[in-house]
C-alpha cells in the first residue's frame, strides 16, 4: 500500500496542474504497447504517423526509456500550474544538462531496446537531449496537437468539479473521488493497489493531474517531481469516442434533441461555452445557440466567474438527465 500523510499545511498547499507533456508520453506508452490501449478508431488514425516516427526519426530513443512503471523525469518535467503548454515542456526538456539525461538512461529499468545499436547510438550522442527533444516534438505535433484542445478542455472541466466538491464537501471528498481505490484513512491518503510504504509530504502539499489519457492512478513519489497523483478526468468519454452511450439517454434525446442532450448531459459541472465547445467537438456559435435554448427552458442558469461566464444545471435539468427513478 502506498500511503501519504497529510498535514493541515499540506492541504493549504495542495493544487491541481495540467502536464502535456506527460500526456504525450501516457499516449506514446499506449501505442508502443507498454499502458492502457487506445479505443481502436483512436488507435487506427494514429498508429500510422506513430510508425513512421518510428522510423524516420529519433523516437525510438525516447521509448527505449519508457516501462510501463514509469519514464524519464527530462521528458515529462512536472509541471507549474494549470496554464503550462507543450511550448513550456519543450523548452524545459531542451534545457536537461546532459549528464543529467545520461544518469537517467542508465536507469536498469530501461526497457530491452535501450541496447538496440541505433538507440544506443542516439543515448551515447553529445547530443542526445536536443535530438530526443525534436523527436517528442515532432510526434506532438502529429499525434496529439489536434486532440490537445479537447483534452485540455476535458482537464479544465474536472478541475472545475473537483474545486467545487473541495468547496462544499471537503478535500476527504474530493480525494477519495479521483479513483475507487483511493481512501482517506486517519489523515493520510491510501492507495492500497500500489506498493510505496508511507510519504510525508512534509509541508509541501499534494500536486494534483487531471489526464484524458491515464487510465488508472498514477503517483509520483521522488524527486525532481513534487508528491504528485495522476488520475482520470471525469468526462474523458468525450475524447475516446464514448459519448454516444455515454452522455445521451435515448429519452432525453428524443425530448430535447441530440445536440442540447448532448450539452445538457455534459454539465455535470459548471462548464463555460468554450469549454462545451472543445471537449464536445462542436462550434462555439452551436454550443451558445444550444445553450440560449436550454437557458430559455429553464434547464440552466449562468454566472459570471472571473472572466468566464459558466453554465449549470437547474434542479429541473438535473430531473431531466437523471430520468424516471
Amino acid at each position: 500500500m502506498l500511503r501519504f500523510e497529510v498535514s493541515v499545511e499540506d492541504l493549504l498547499r495542495s493544487r491541481f496542474a495540467l502536464s502535456p507533456a506527460l500526456d504525450l508520453c501516457l499516449l506514446l506508452r499506449s501505442l508502443a504497447g507498454q499502458d492502457r490501449p487506445l479505443p481502436r478508431a483512436w488507435a487506427t488514425r494514429l498508429m500510422p504517423a506513430f510508425e513512421r516516427l518510428r522510423r524516420e526519426t529519433e523516437l525510438n530513443a525516447a521509448l527505449a526509456l519508457q516501462t510501463p512503471q514509469s519514464g524519464p523525469n527530462f521528458v515529462a518535467p512536472p509541471p507549474r500550474g494549470l496554464n503550462q503548454t507543450w511550448a513550456d515542456d519543450l523548452a524545459m526538456i531542451r534545457a536537461t544538462p546532459l549528464e543529467e539525461a545520461r544518469h537517467e538512461f542508465a536507469n536498469p529499468l530501461a526497457g530491452p531496446s535501450a541496447r538496440d545499436p541505433r538507440v544506443r547510438a542516439v543515448l551515447d550522442s553529445k547530443d542526445a537531449v536536443s535530438r530526443i527533444a525534436e523527436a517528442m516534438d515532432q510526434a506532438w505535433h502529429e499525434l496529439l496537437a489536434t486532440d490537445w484542445p479537447q483534452l485540455r478542455a476535458i482537464c479544465e472541466r474536472d478541475v472545475v468539479h473537483r474545486v467545487g466538491v473541495i468547496g462544499e464537501h471537503g478535500w476527504a471528498t474530493t480525494i477519495e473521488s479521483l479513483h475507487p481505490g483511493i481512501a482517506w484513512q486517519a489523515g493520510g491518503i491510501e492507495i492500497g493497489f500500489f506498493r510505496g510504504g508511507t510519504v510525508r509530504l512534509s509541508g509541501d502539499g499534494l500536486l494534483l493531474i487531471p489526464s484524458a489519457v491515464v487510465g488508472h492512478i498514477a503517483a509520483h513519489t521522488e524527486d525532481p517531481w513534487p508528491r504528485t497523483l495522476v488520475y482520470p478526468a471525469r468526462g474523458t468519454a468525450a475524447l475516446w469516442g464514448e459519448q454516444e452511450t455515454v452522455l445521451q439517454p435515448d429519452a432525453l434525446t428524443a425530448l430535447v434533441g441530440r445536440s442540447r442532450a448532448r450539452l445538457l448531459s455534459a454539465l455535470d459541472a459548471p462548464a463555460s461555452t468554450s469549454h462545451l465547445a472543445r471537449s464536445l467537438a462542436m462550434t462555439p456559435g452551436a454550443v451558445g445557440d444550444h445553450l440560449s435554448i436550454l437557458r430559455g427552458a429553464g434547464l440552466l442558469v449562468r454566472a459570471r466567474s472571473g472572466r468566464s461566464v459558466l453554465y449549470r444545471r437547474t434542479p429541473l435539468g438535473e430531473a431531466l438527465v437523471a430520468g424516471p427513478g
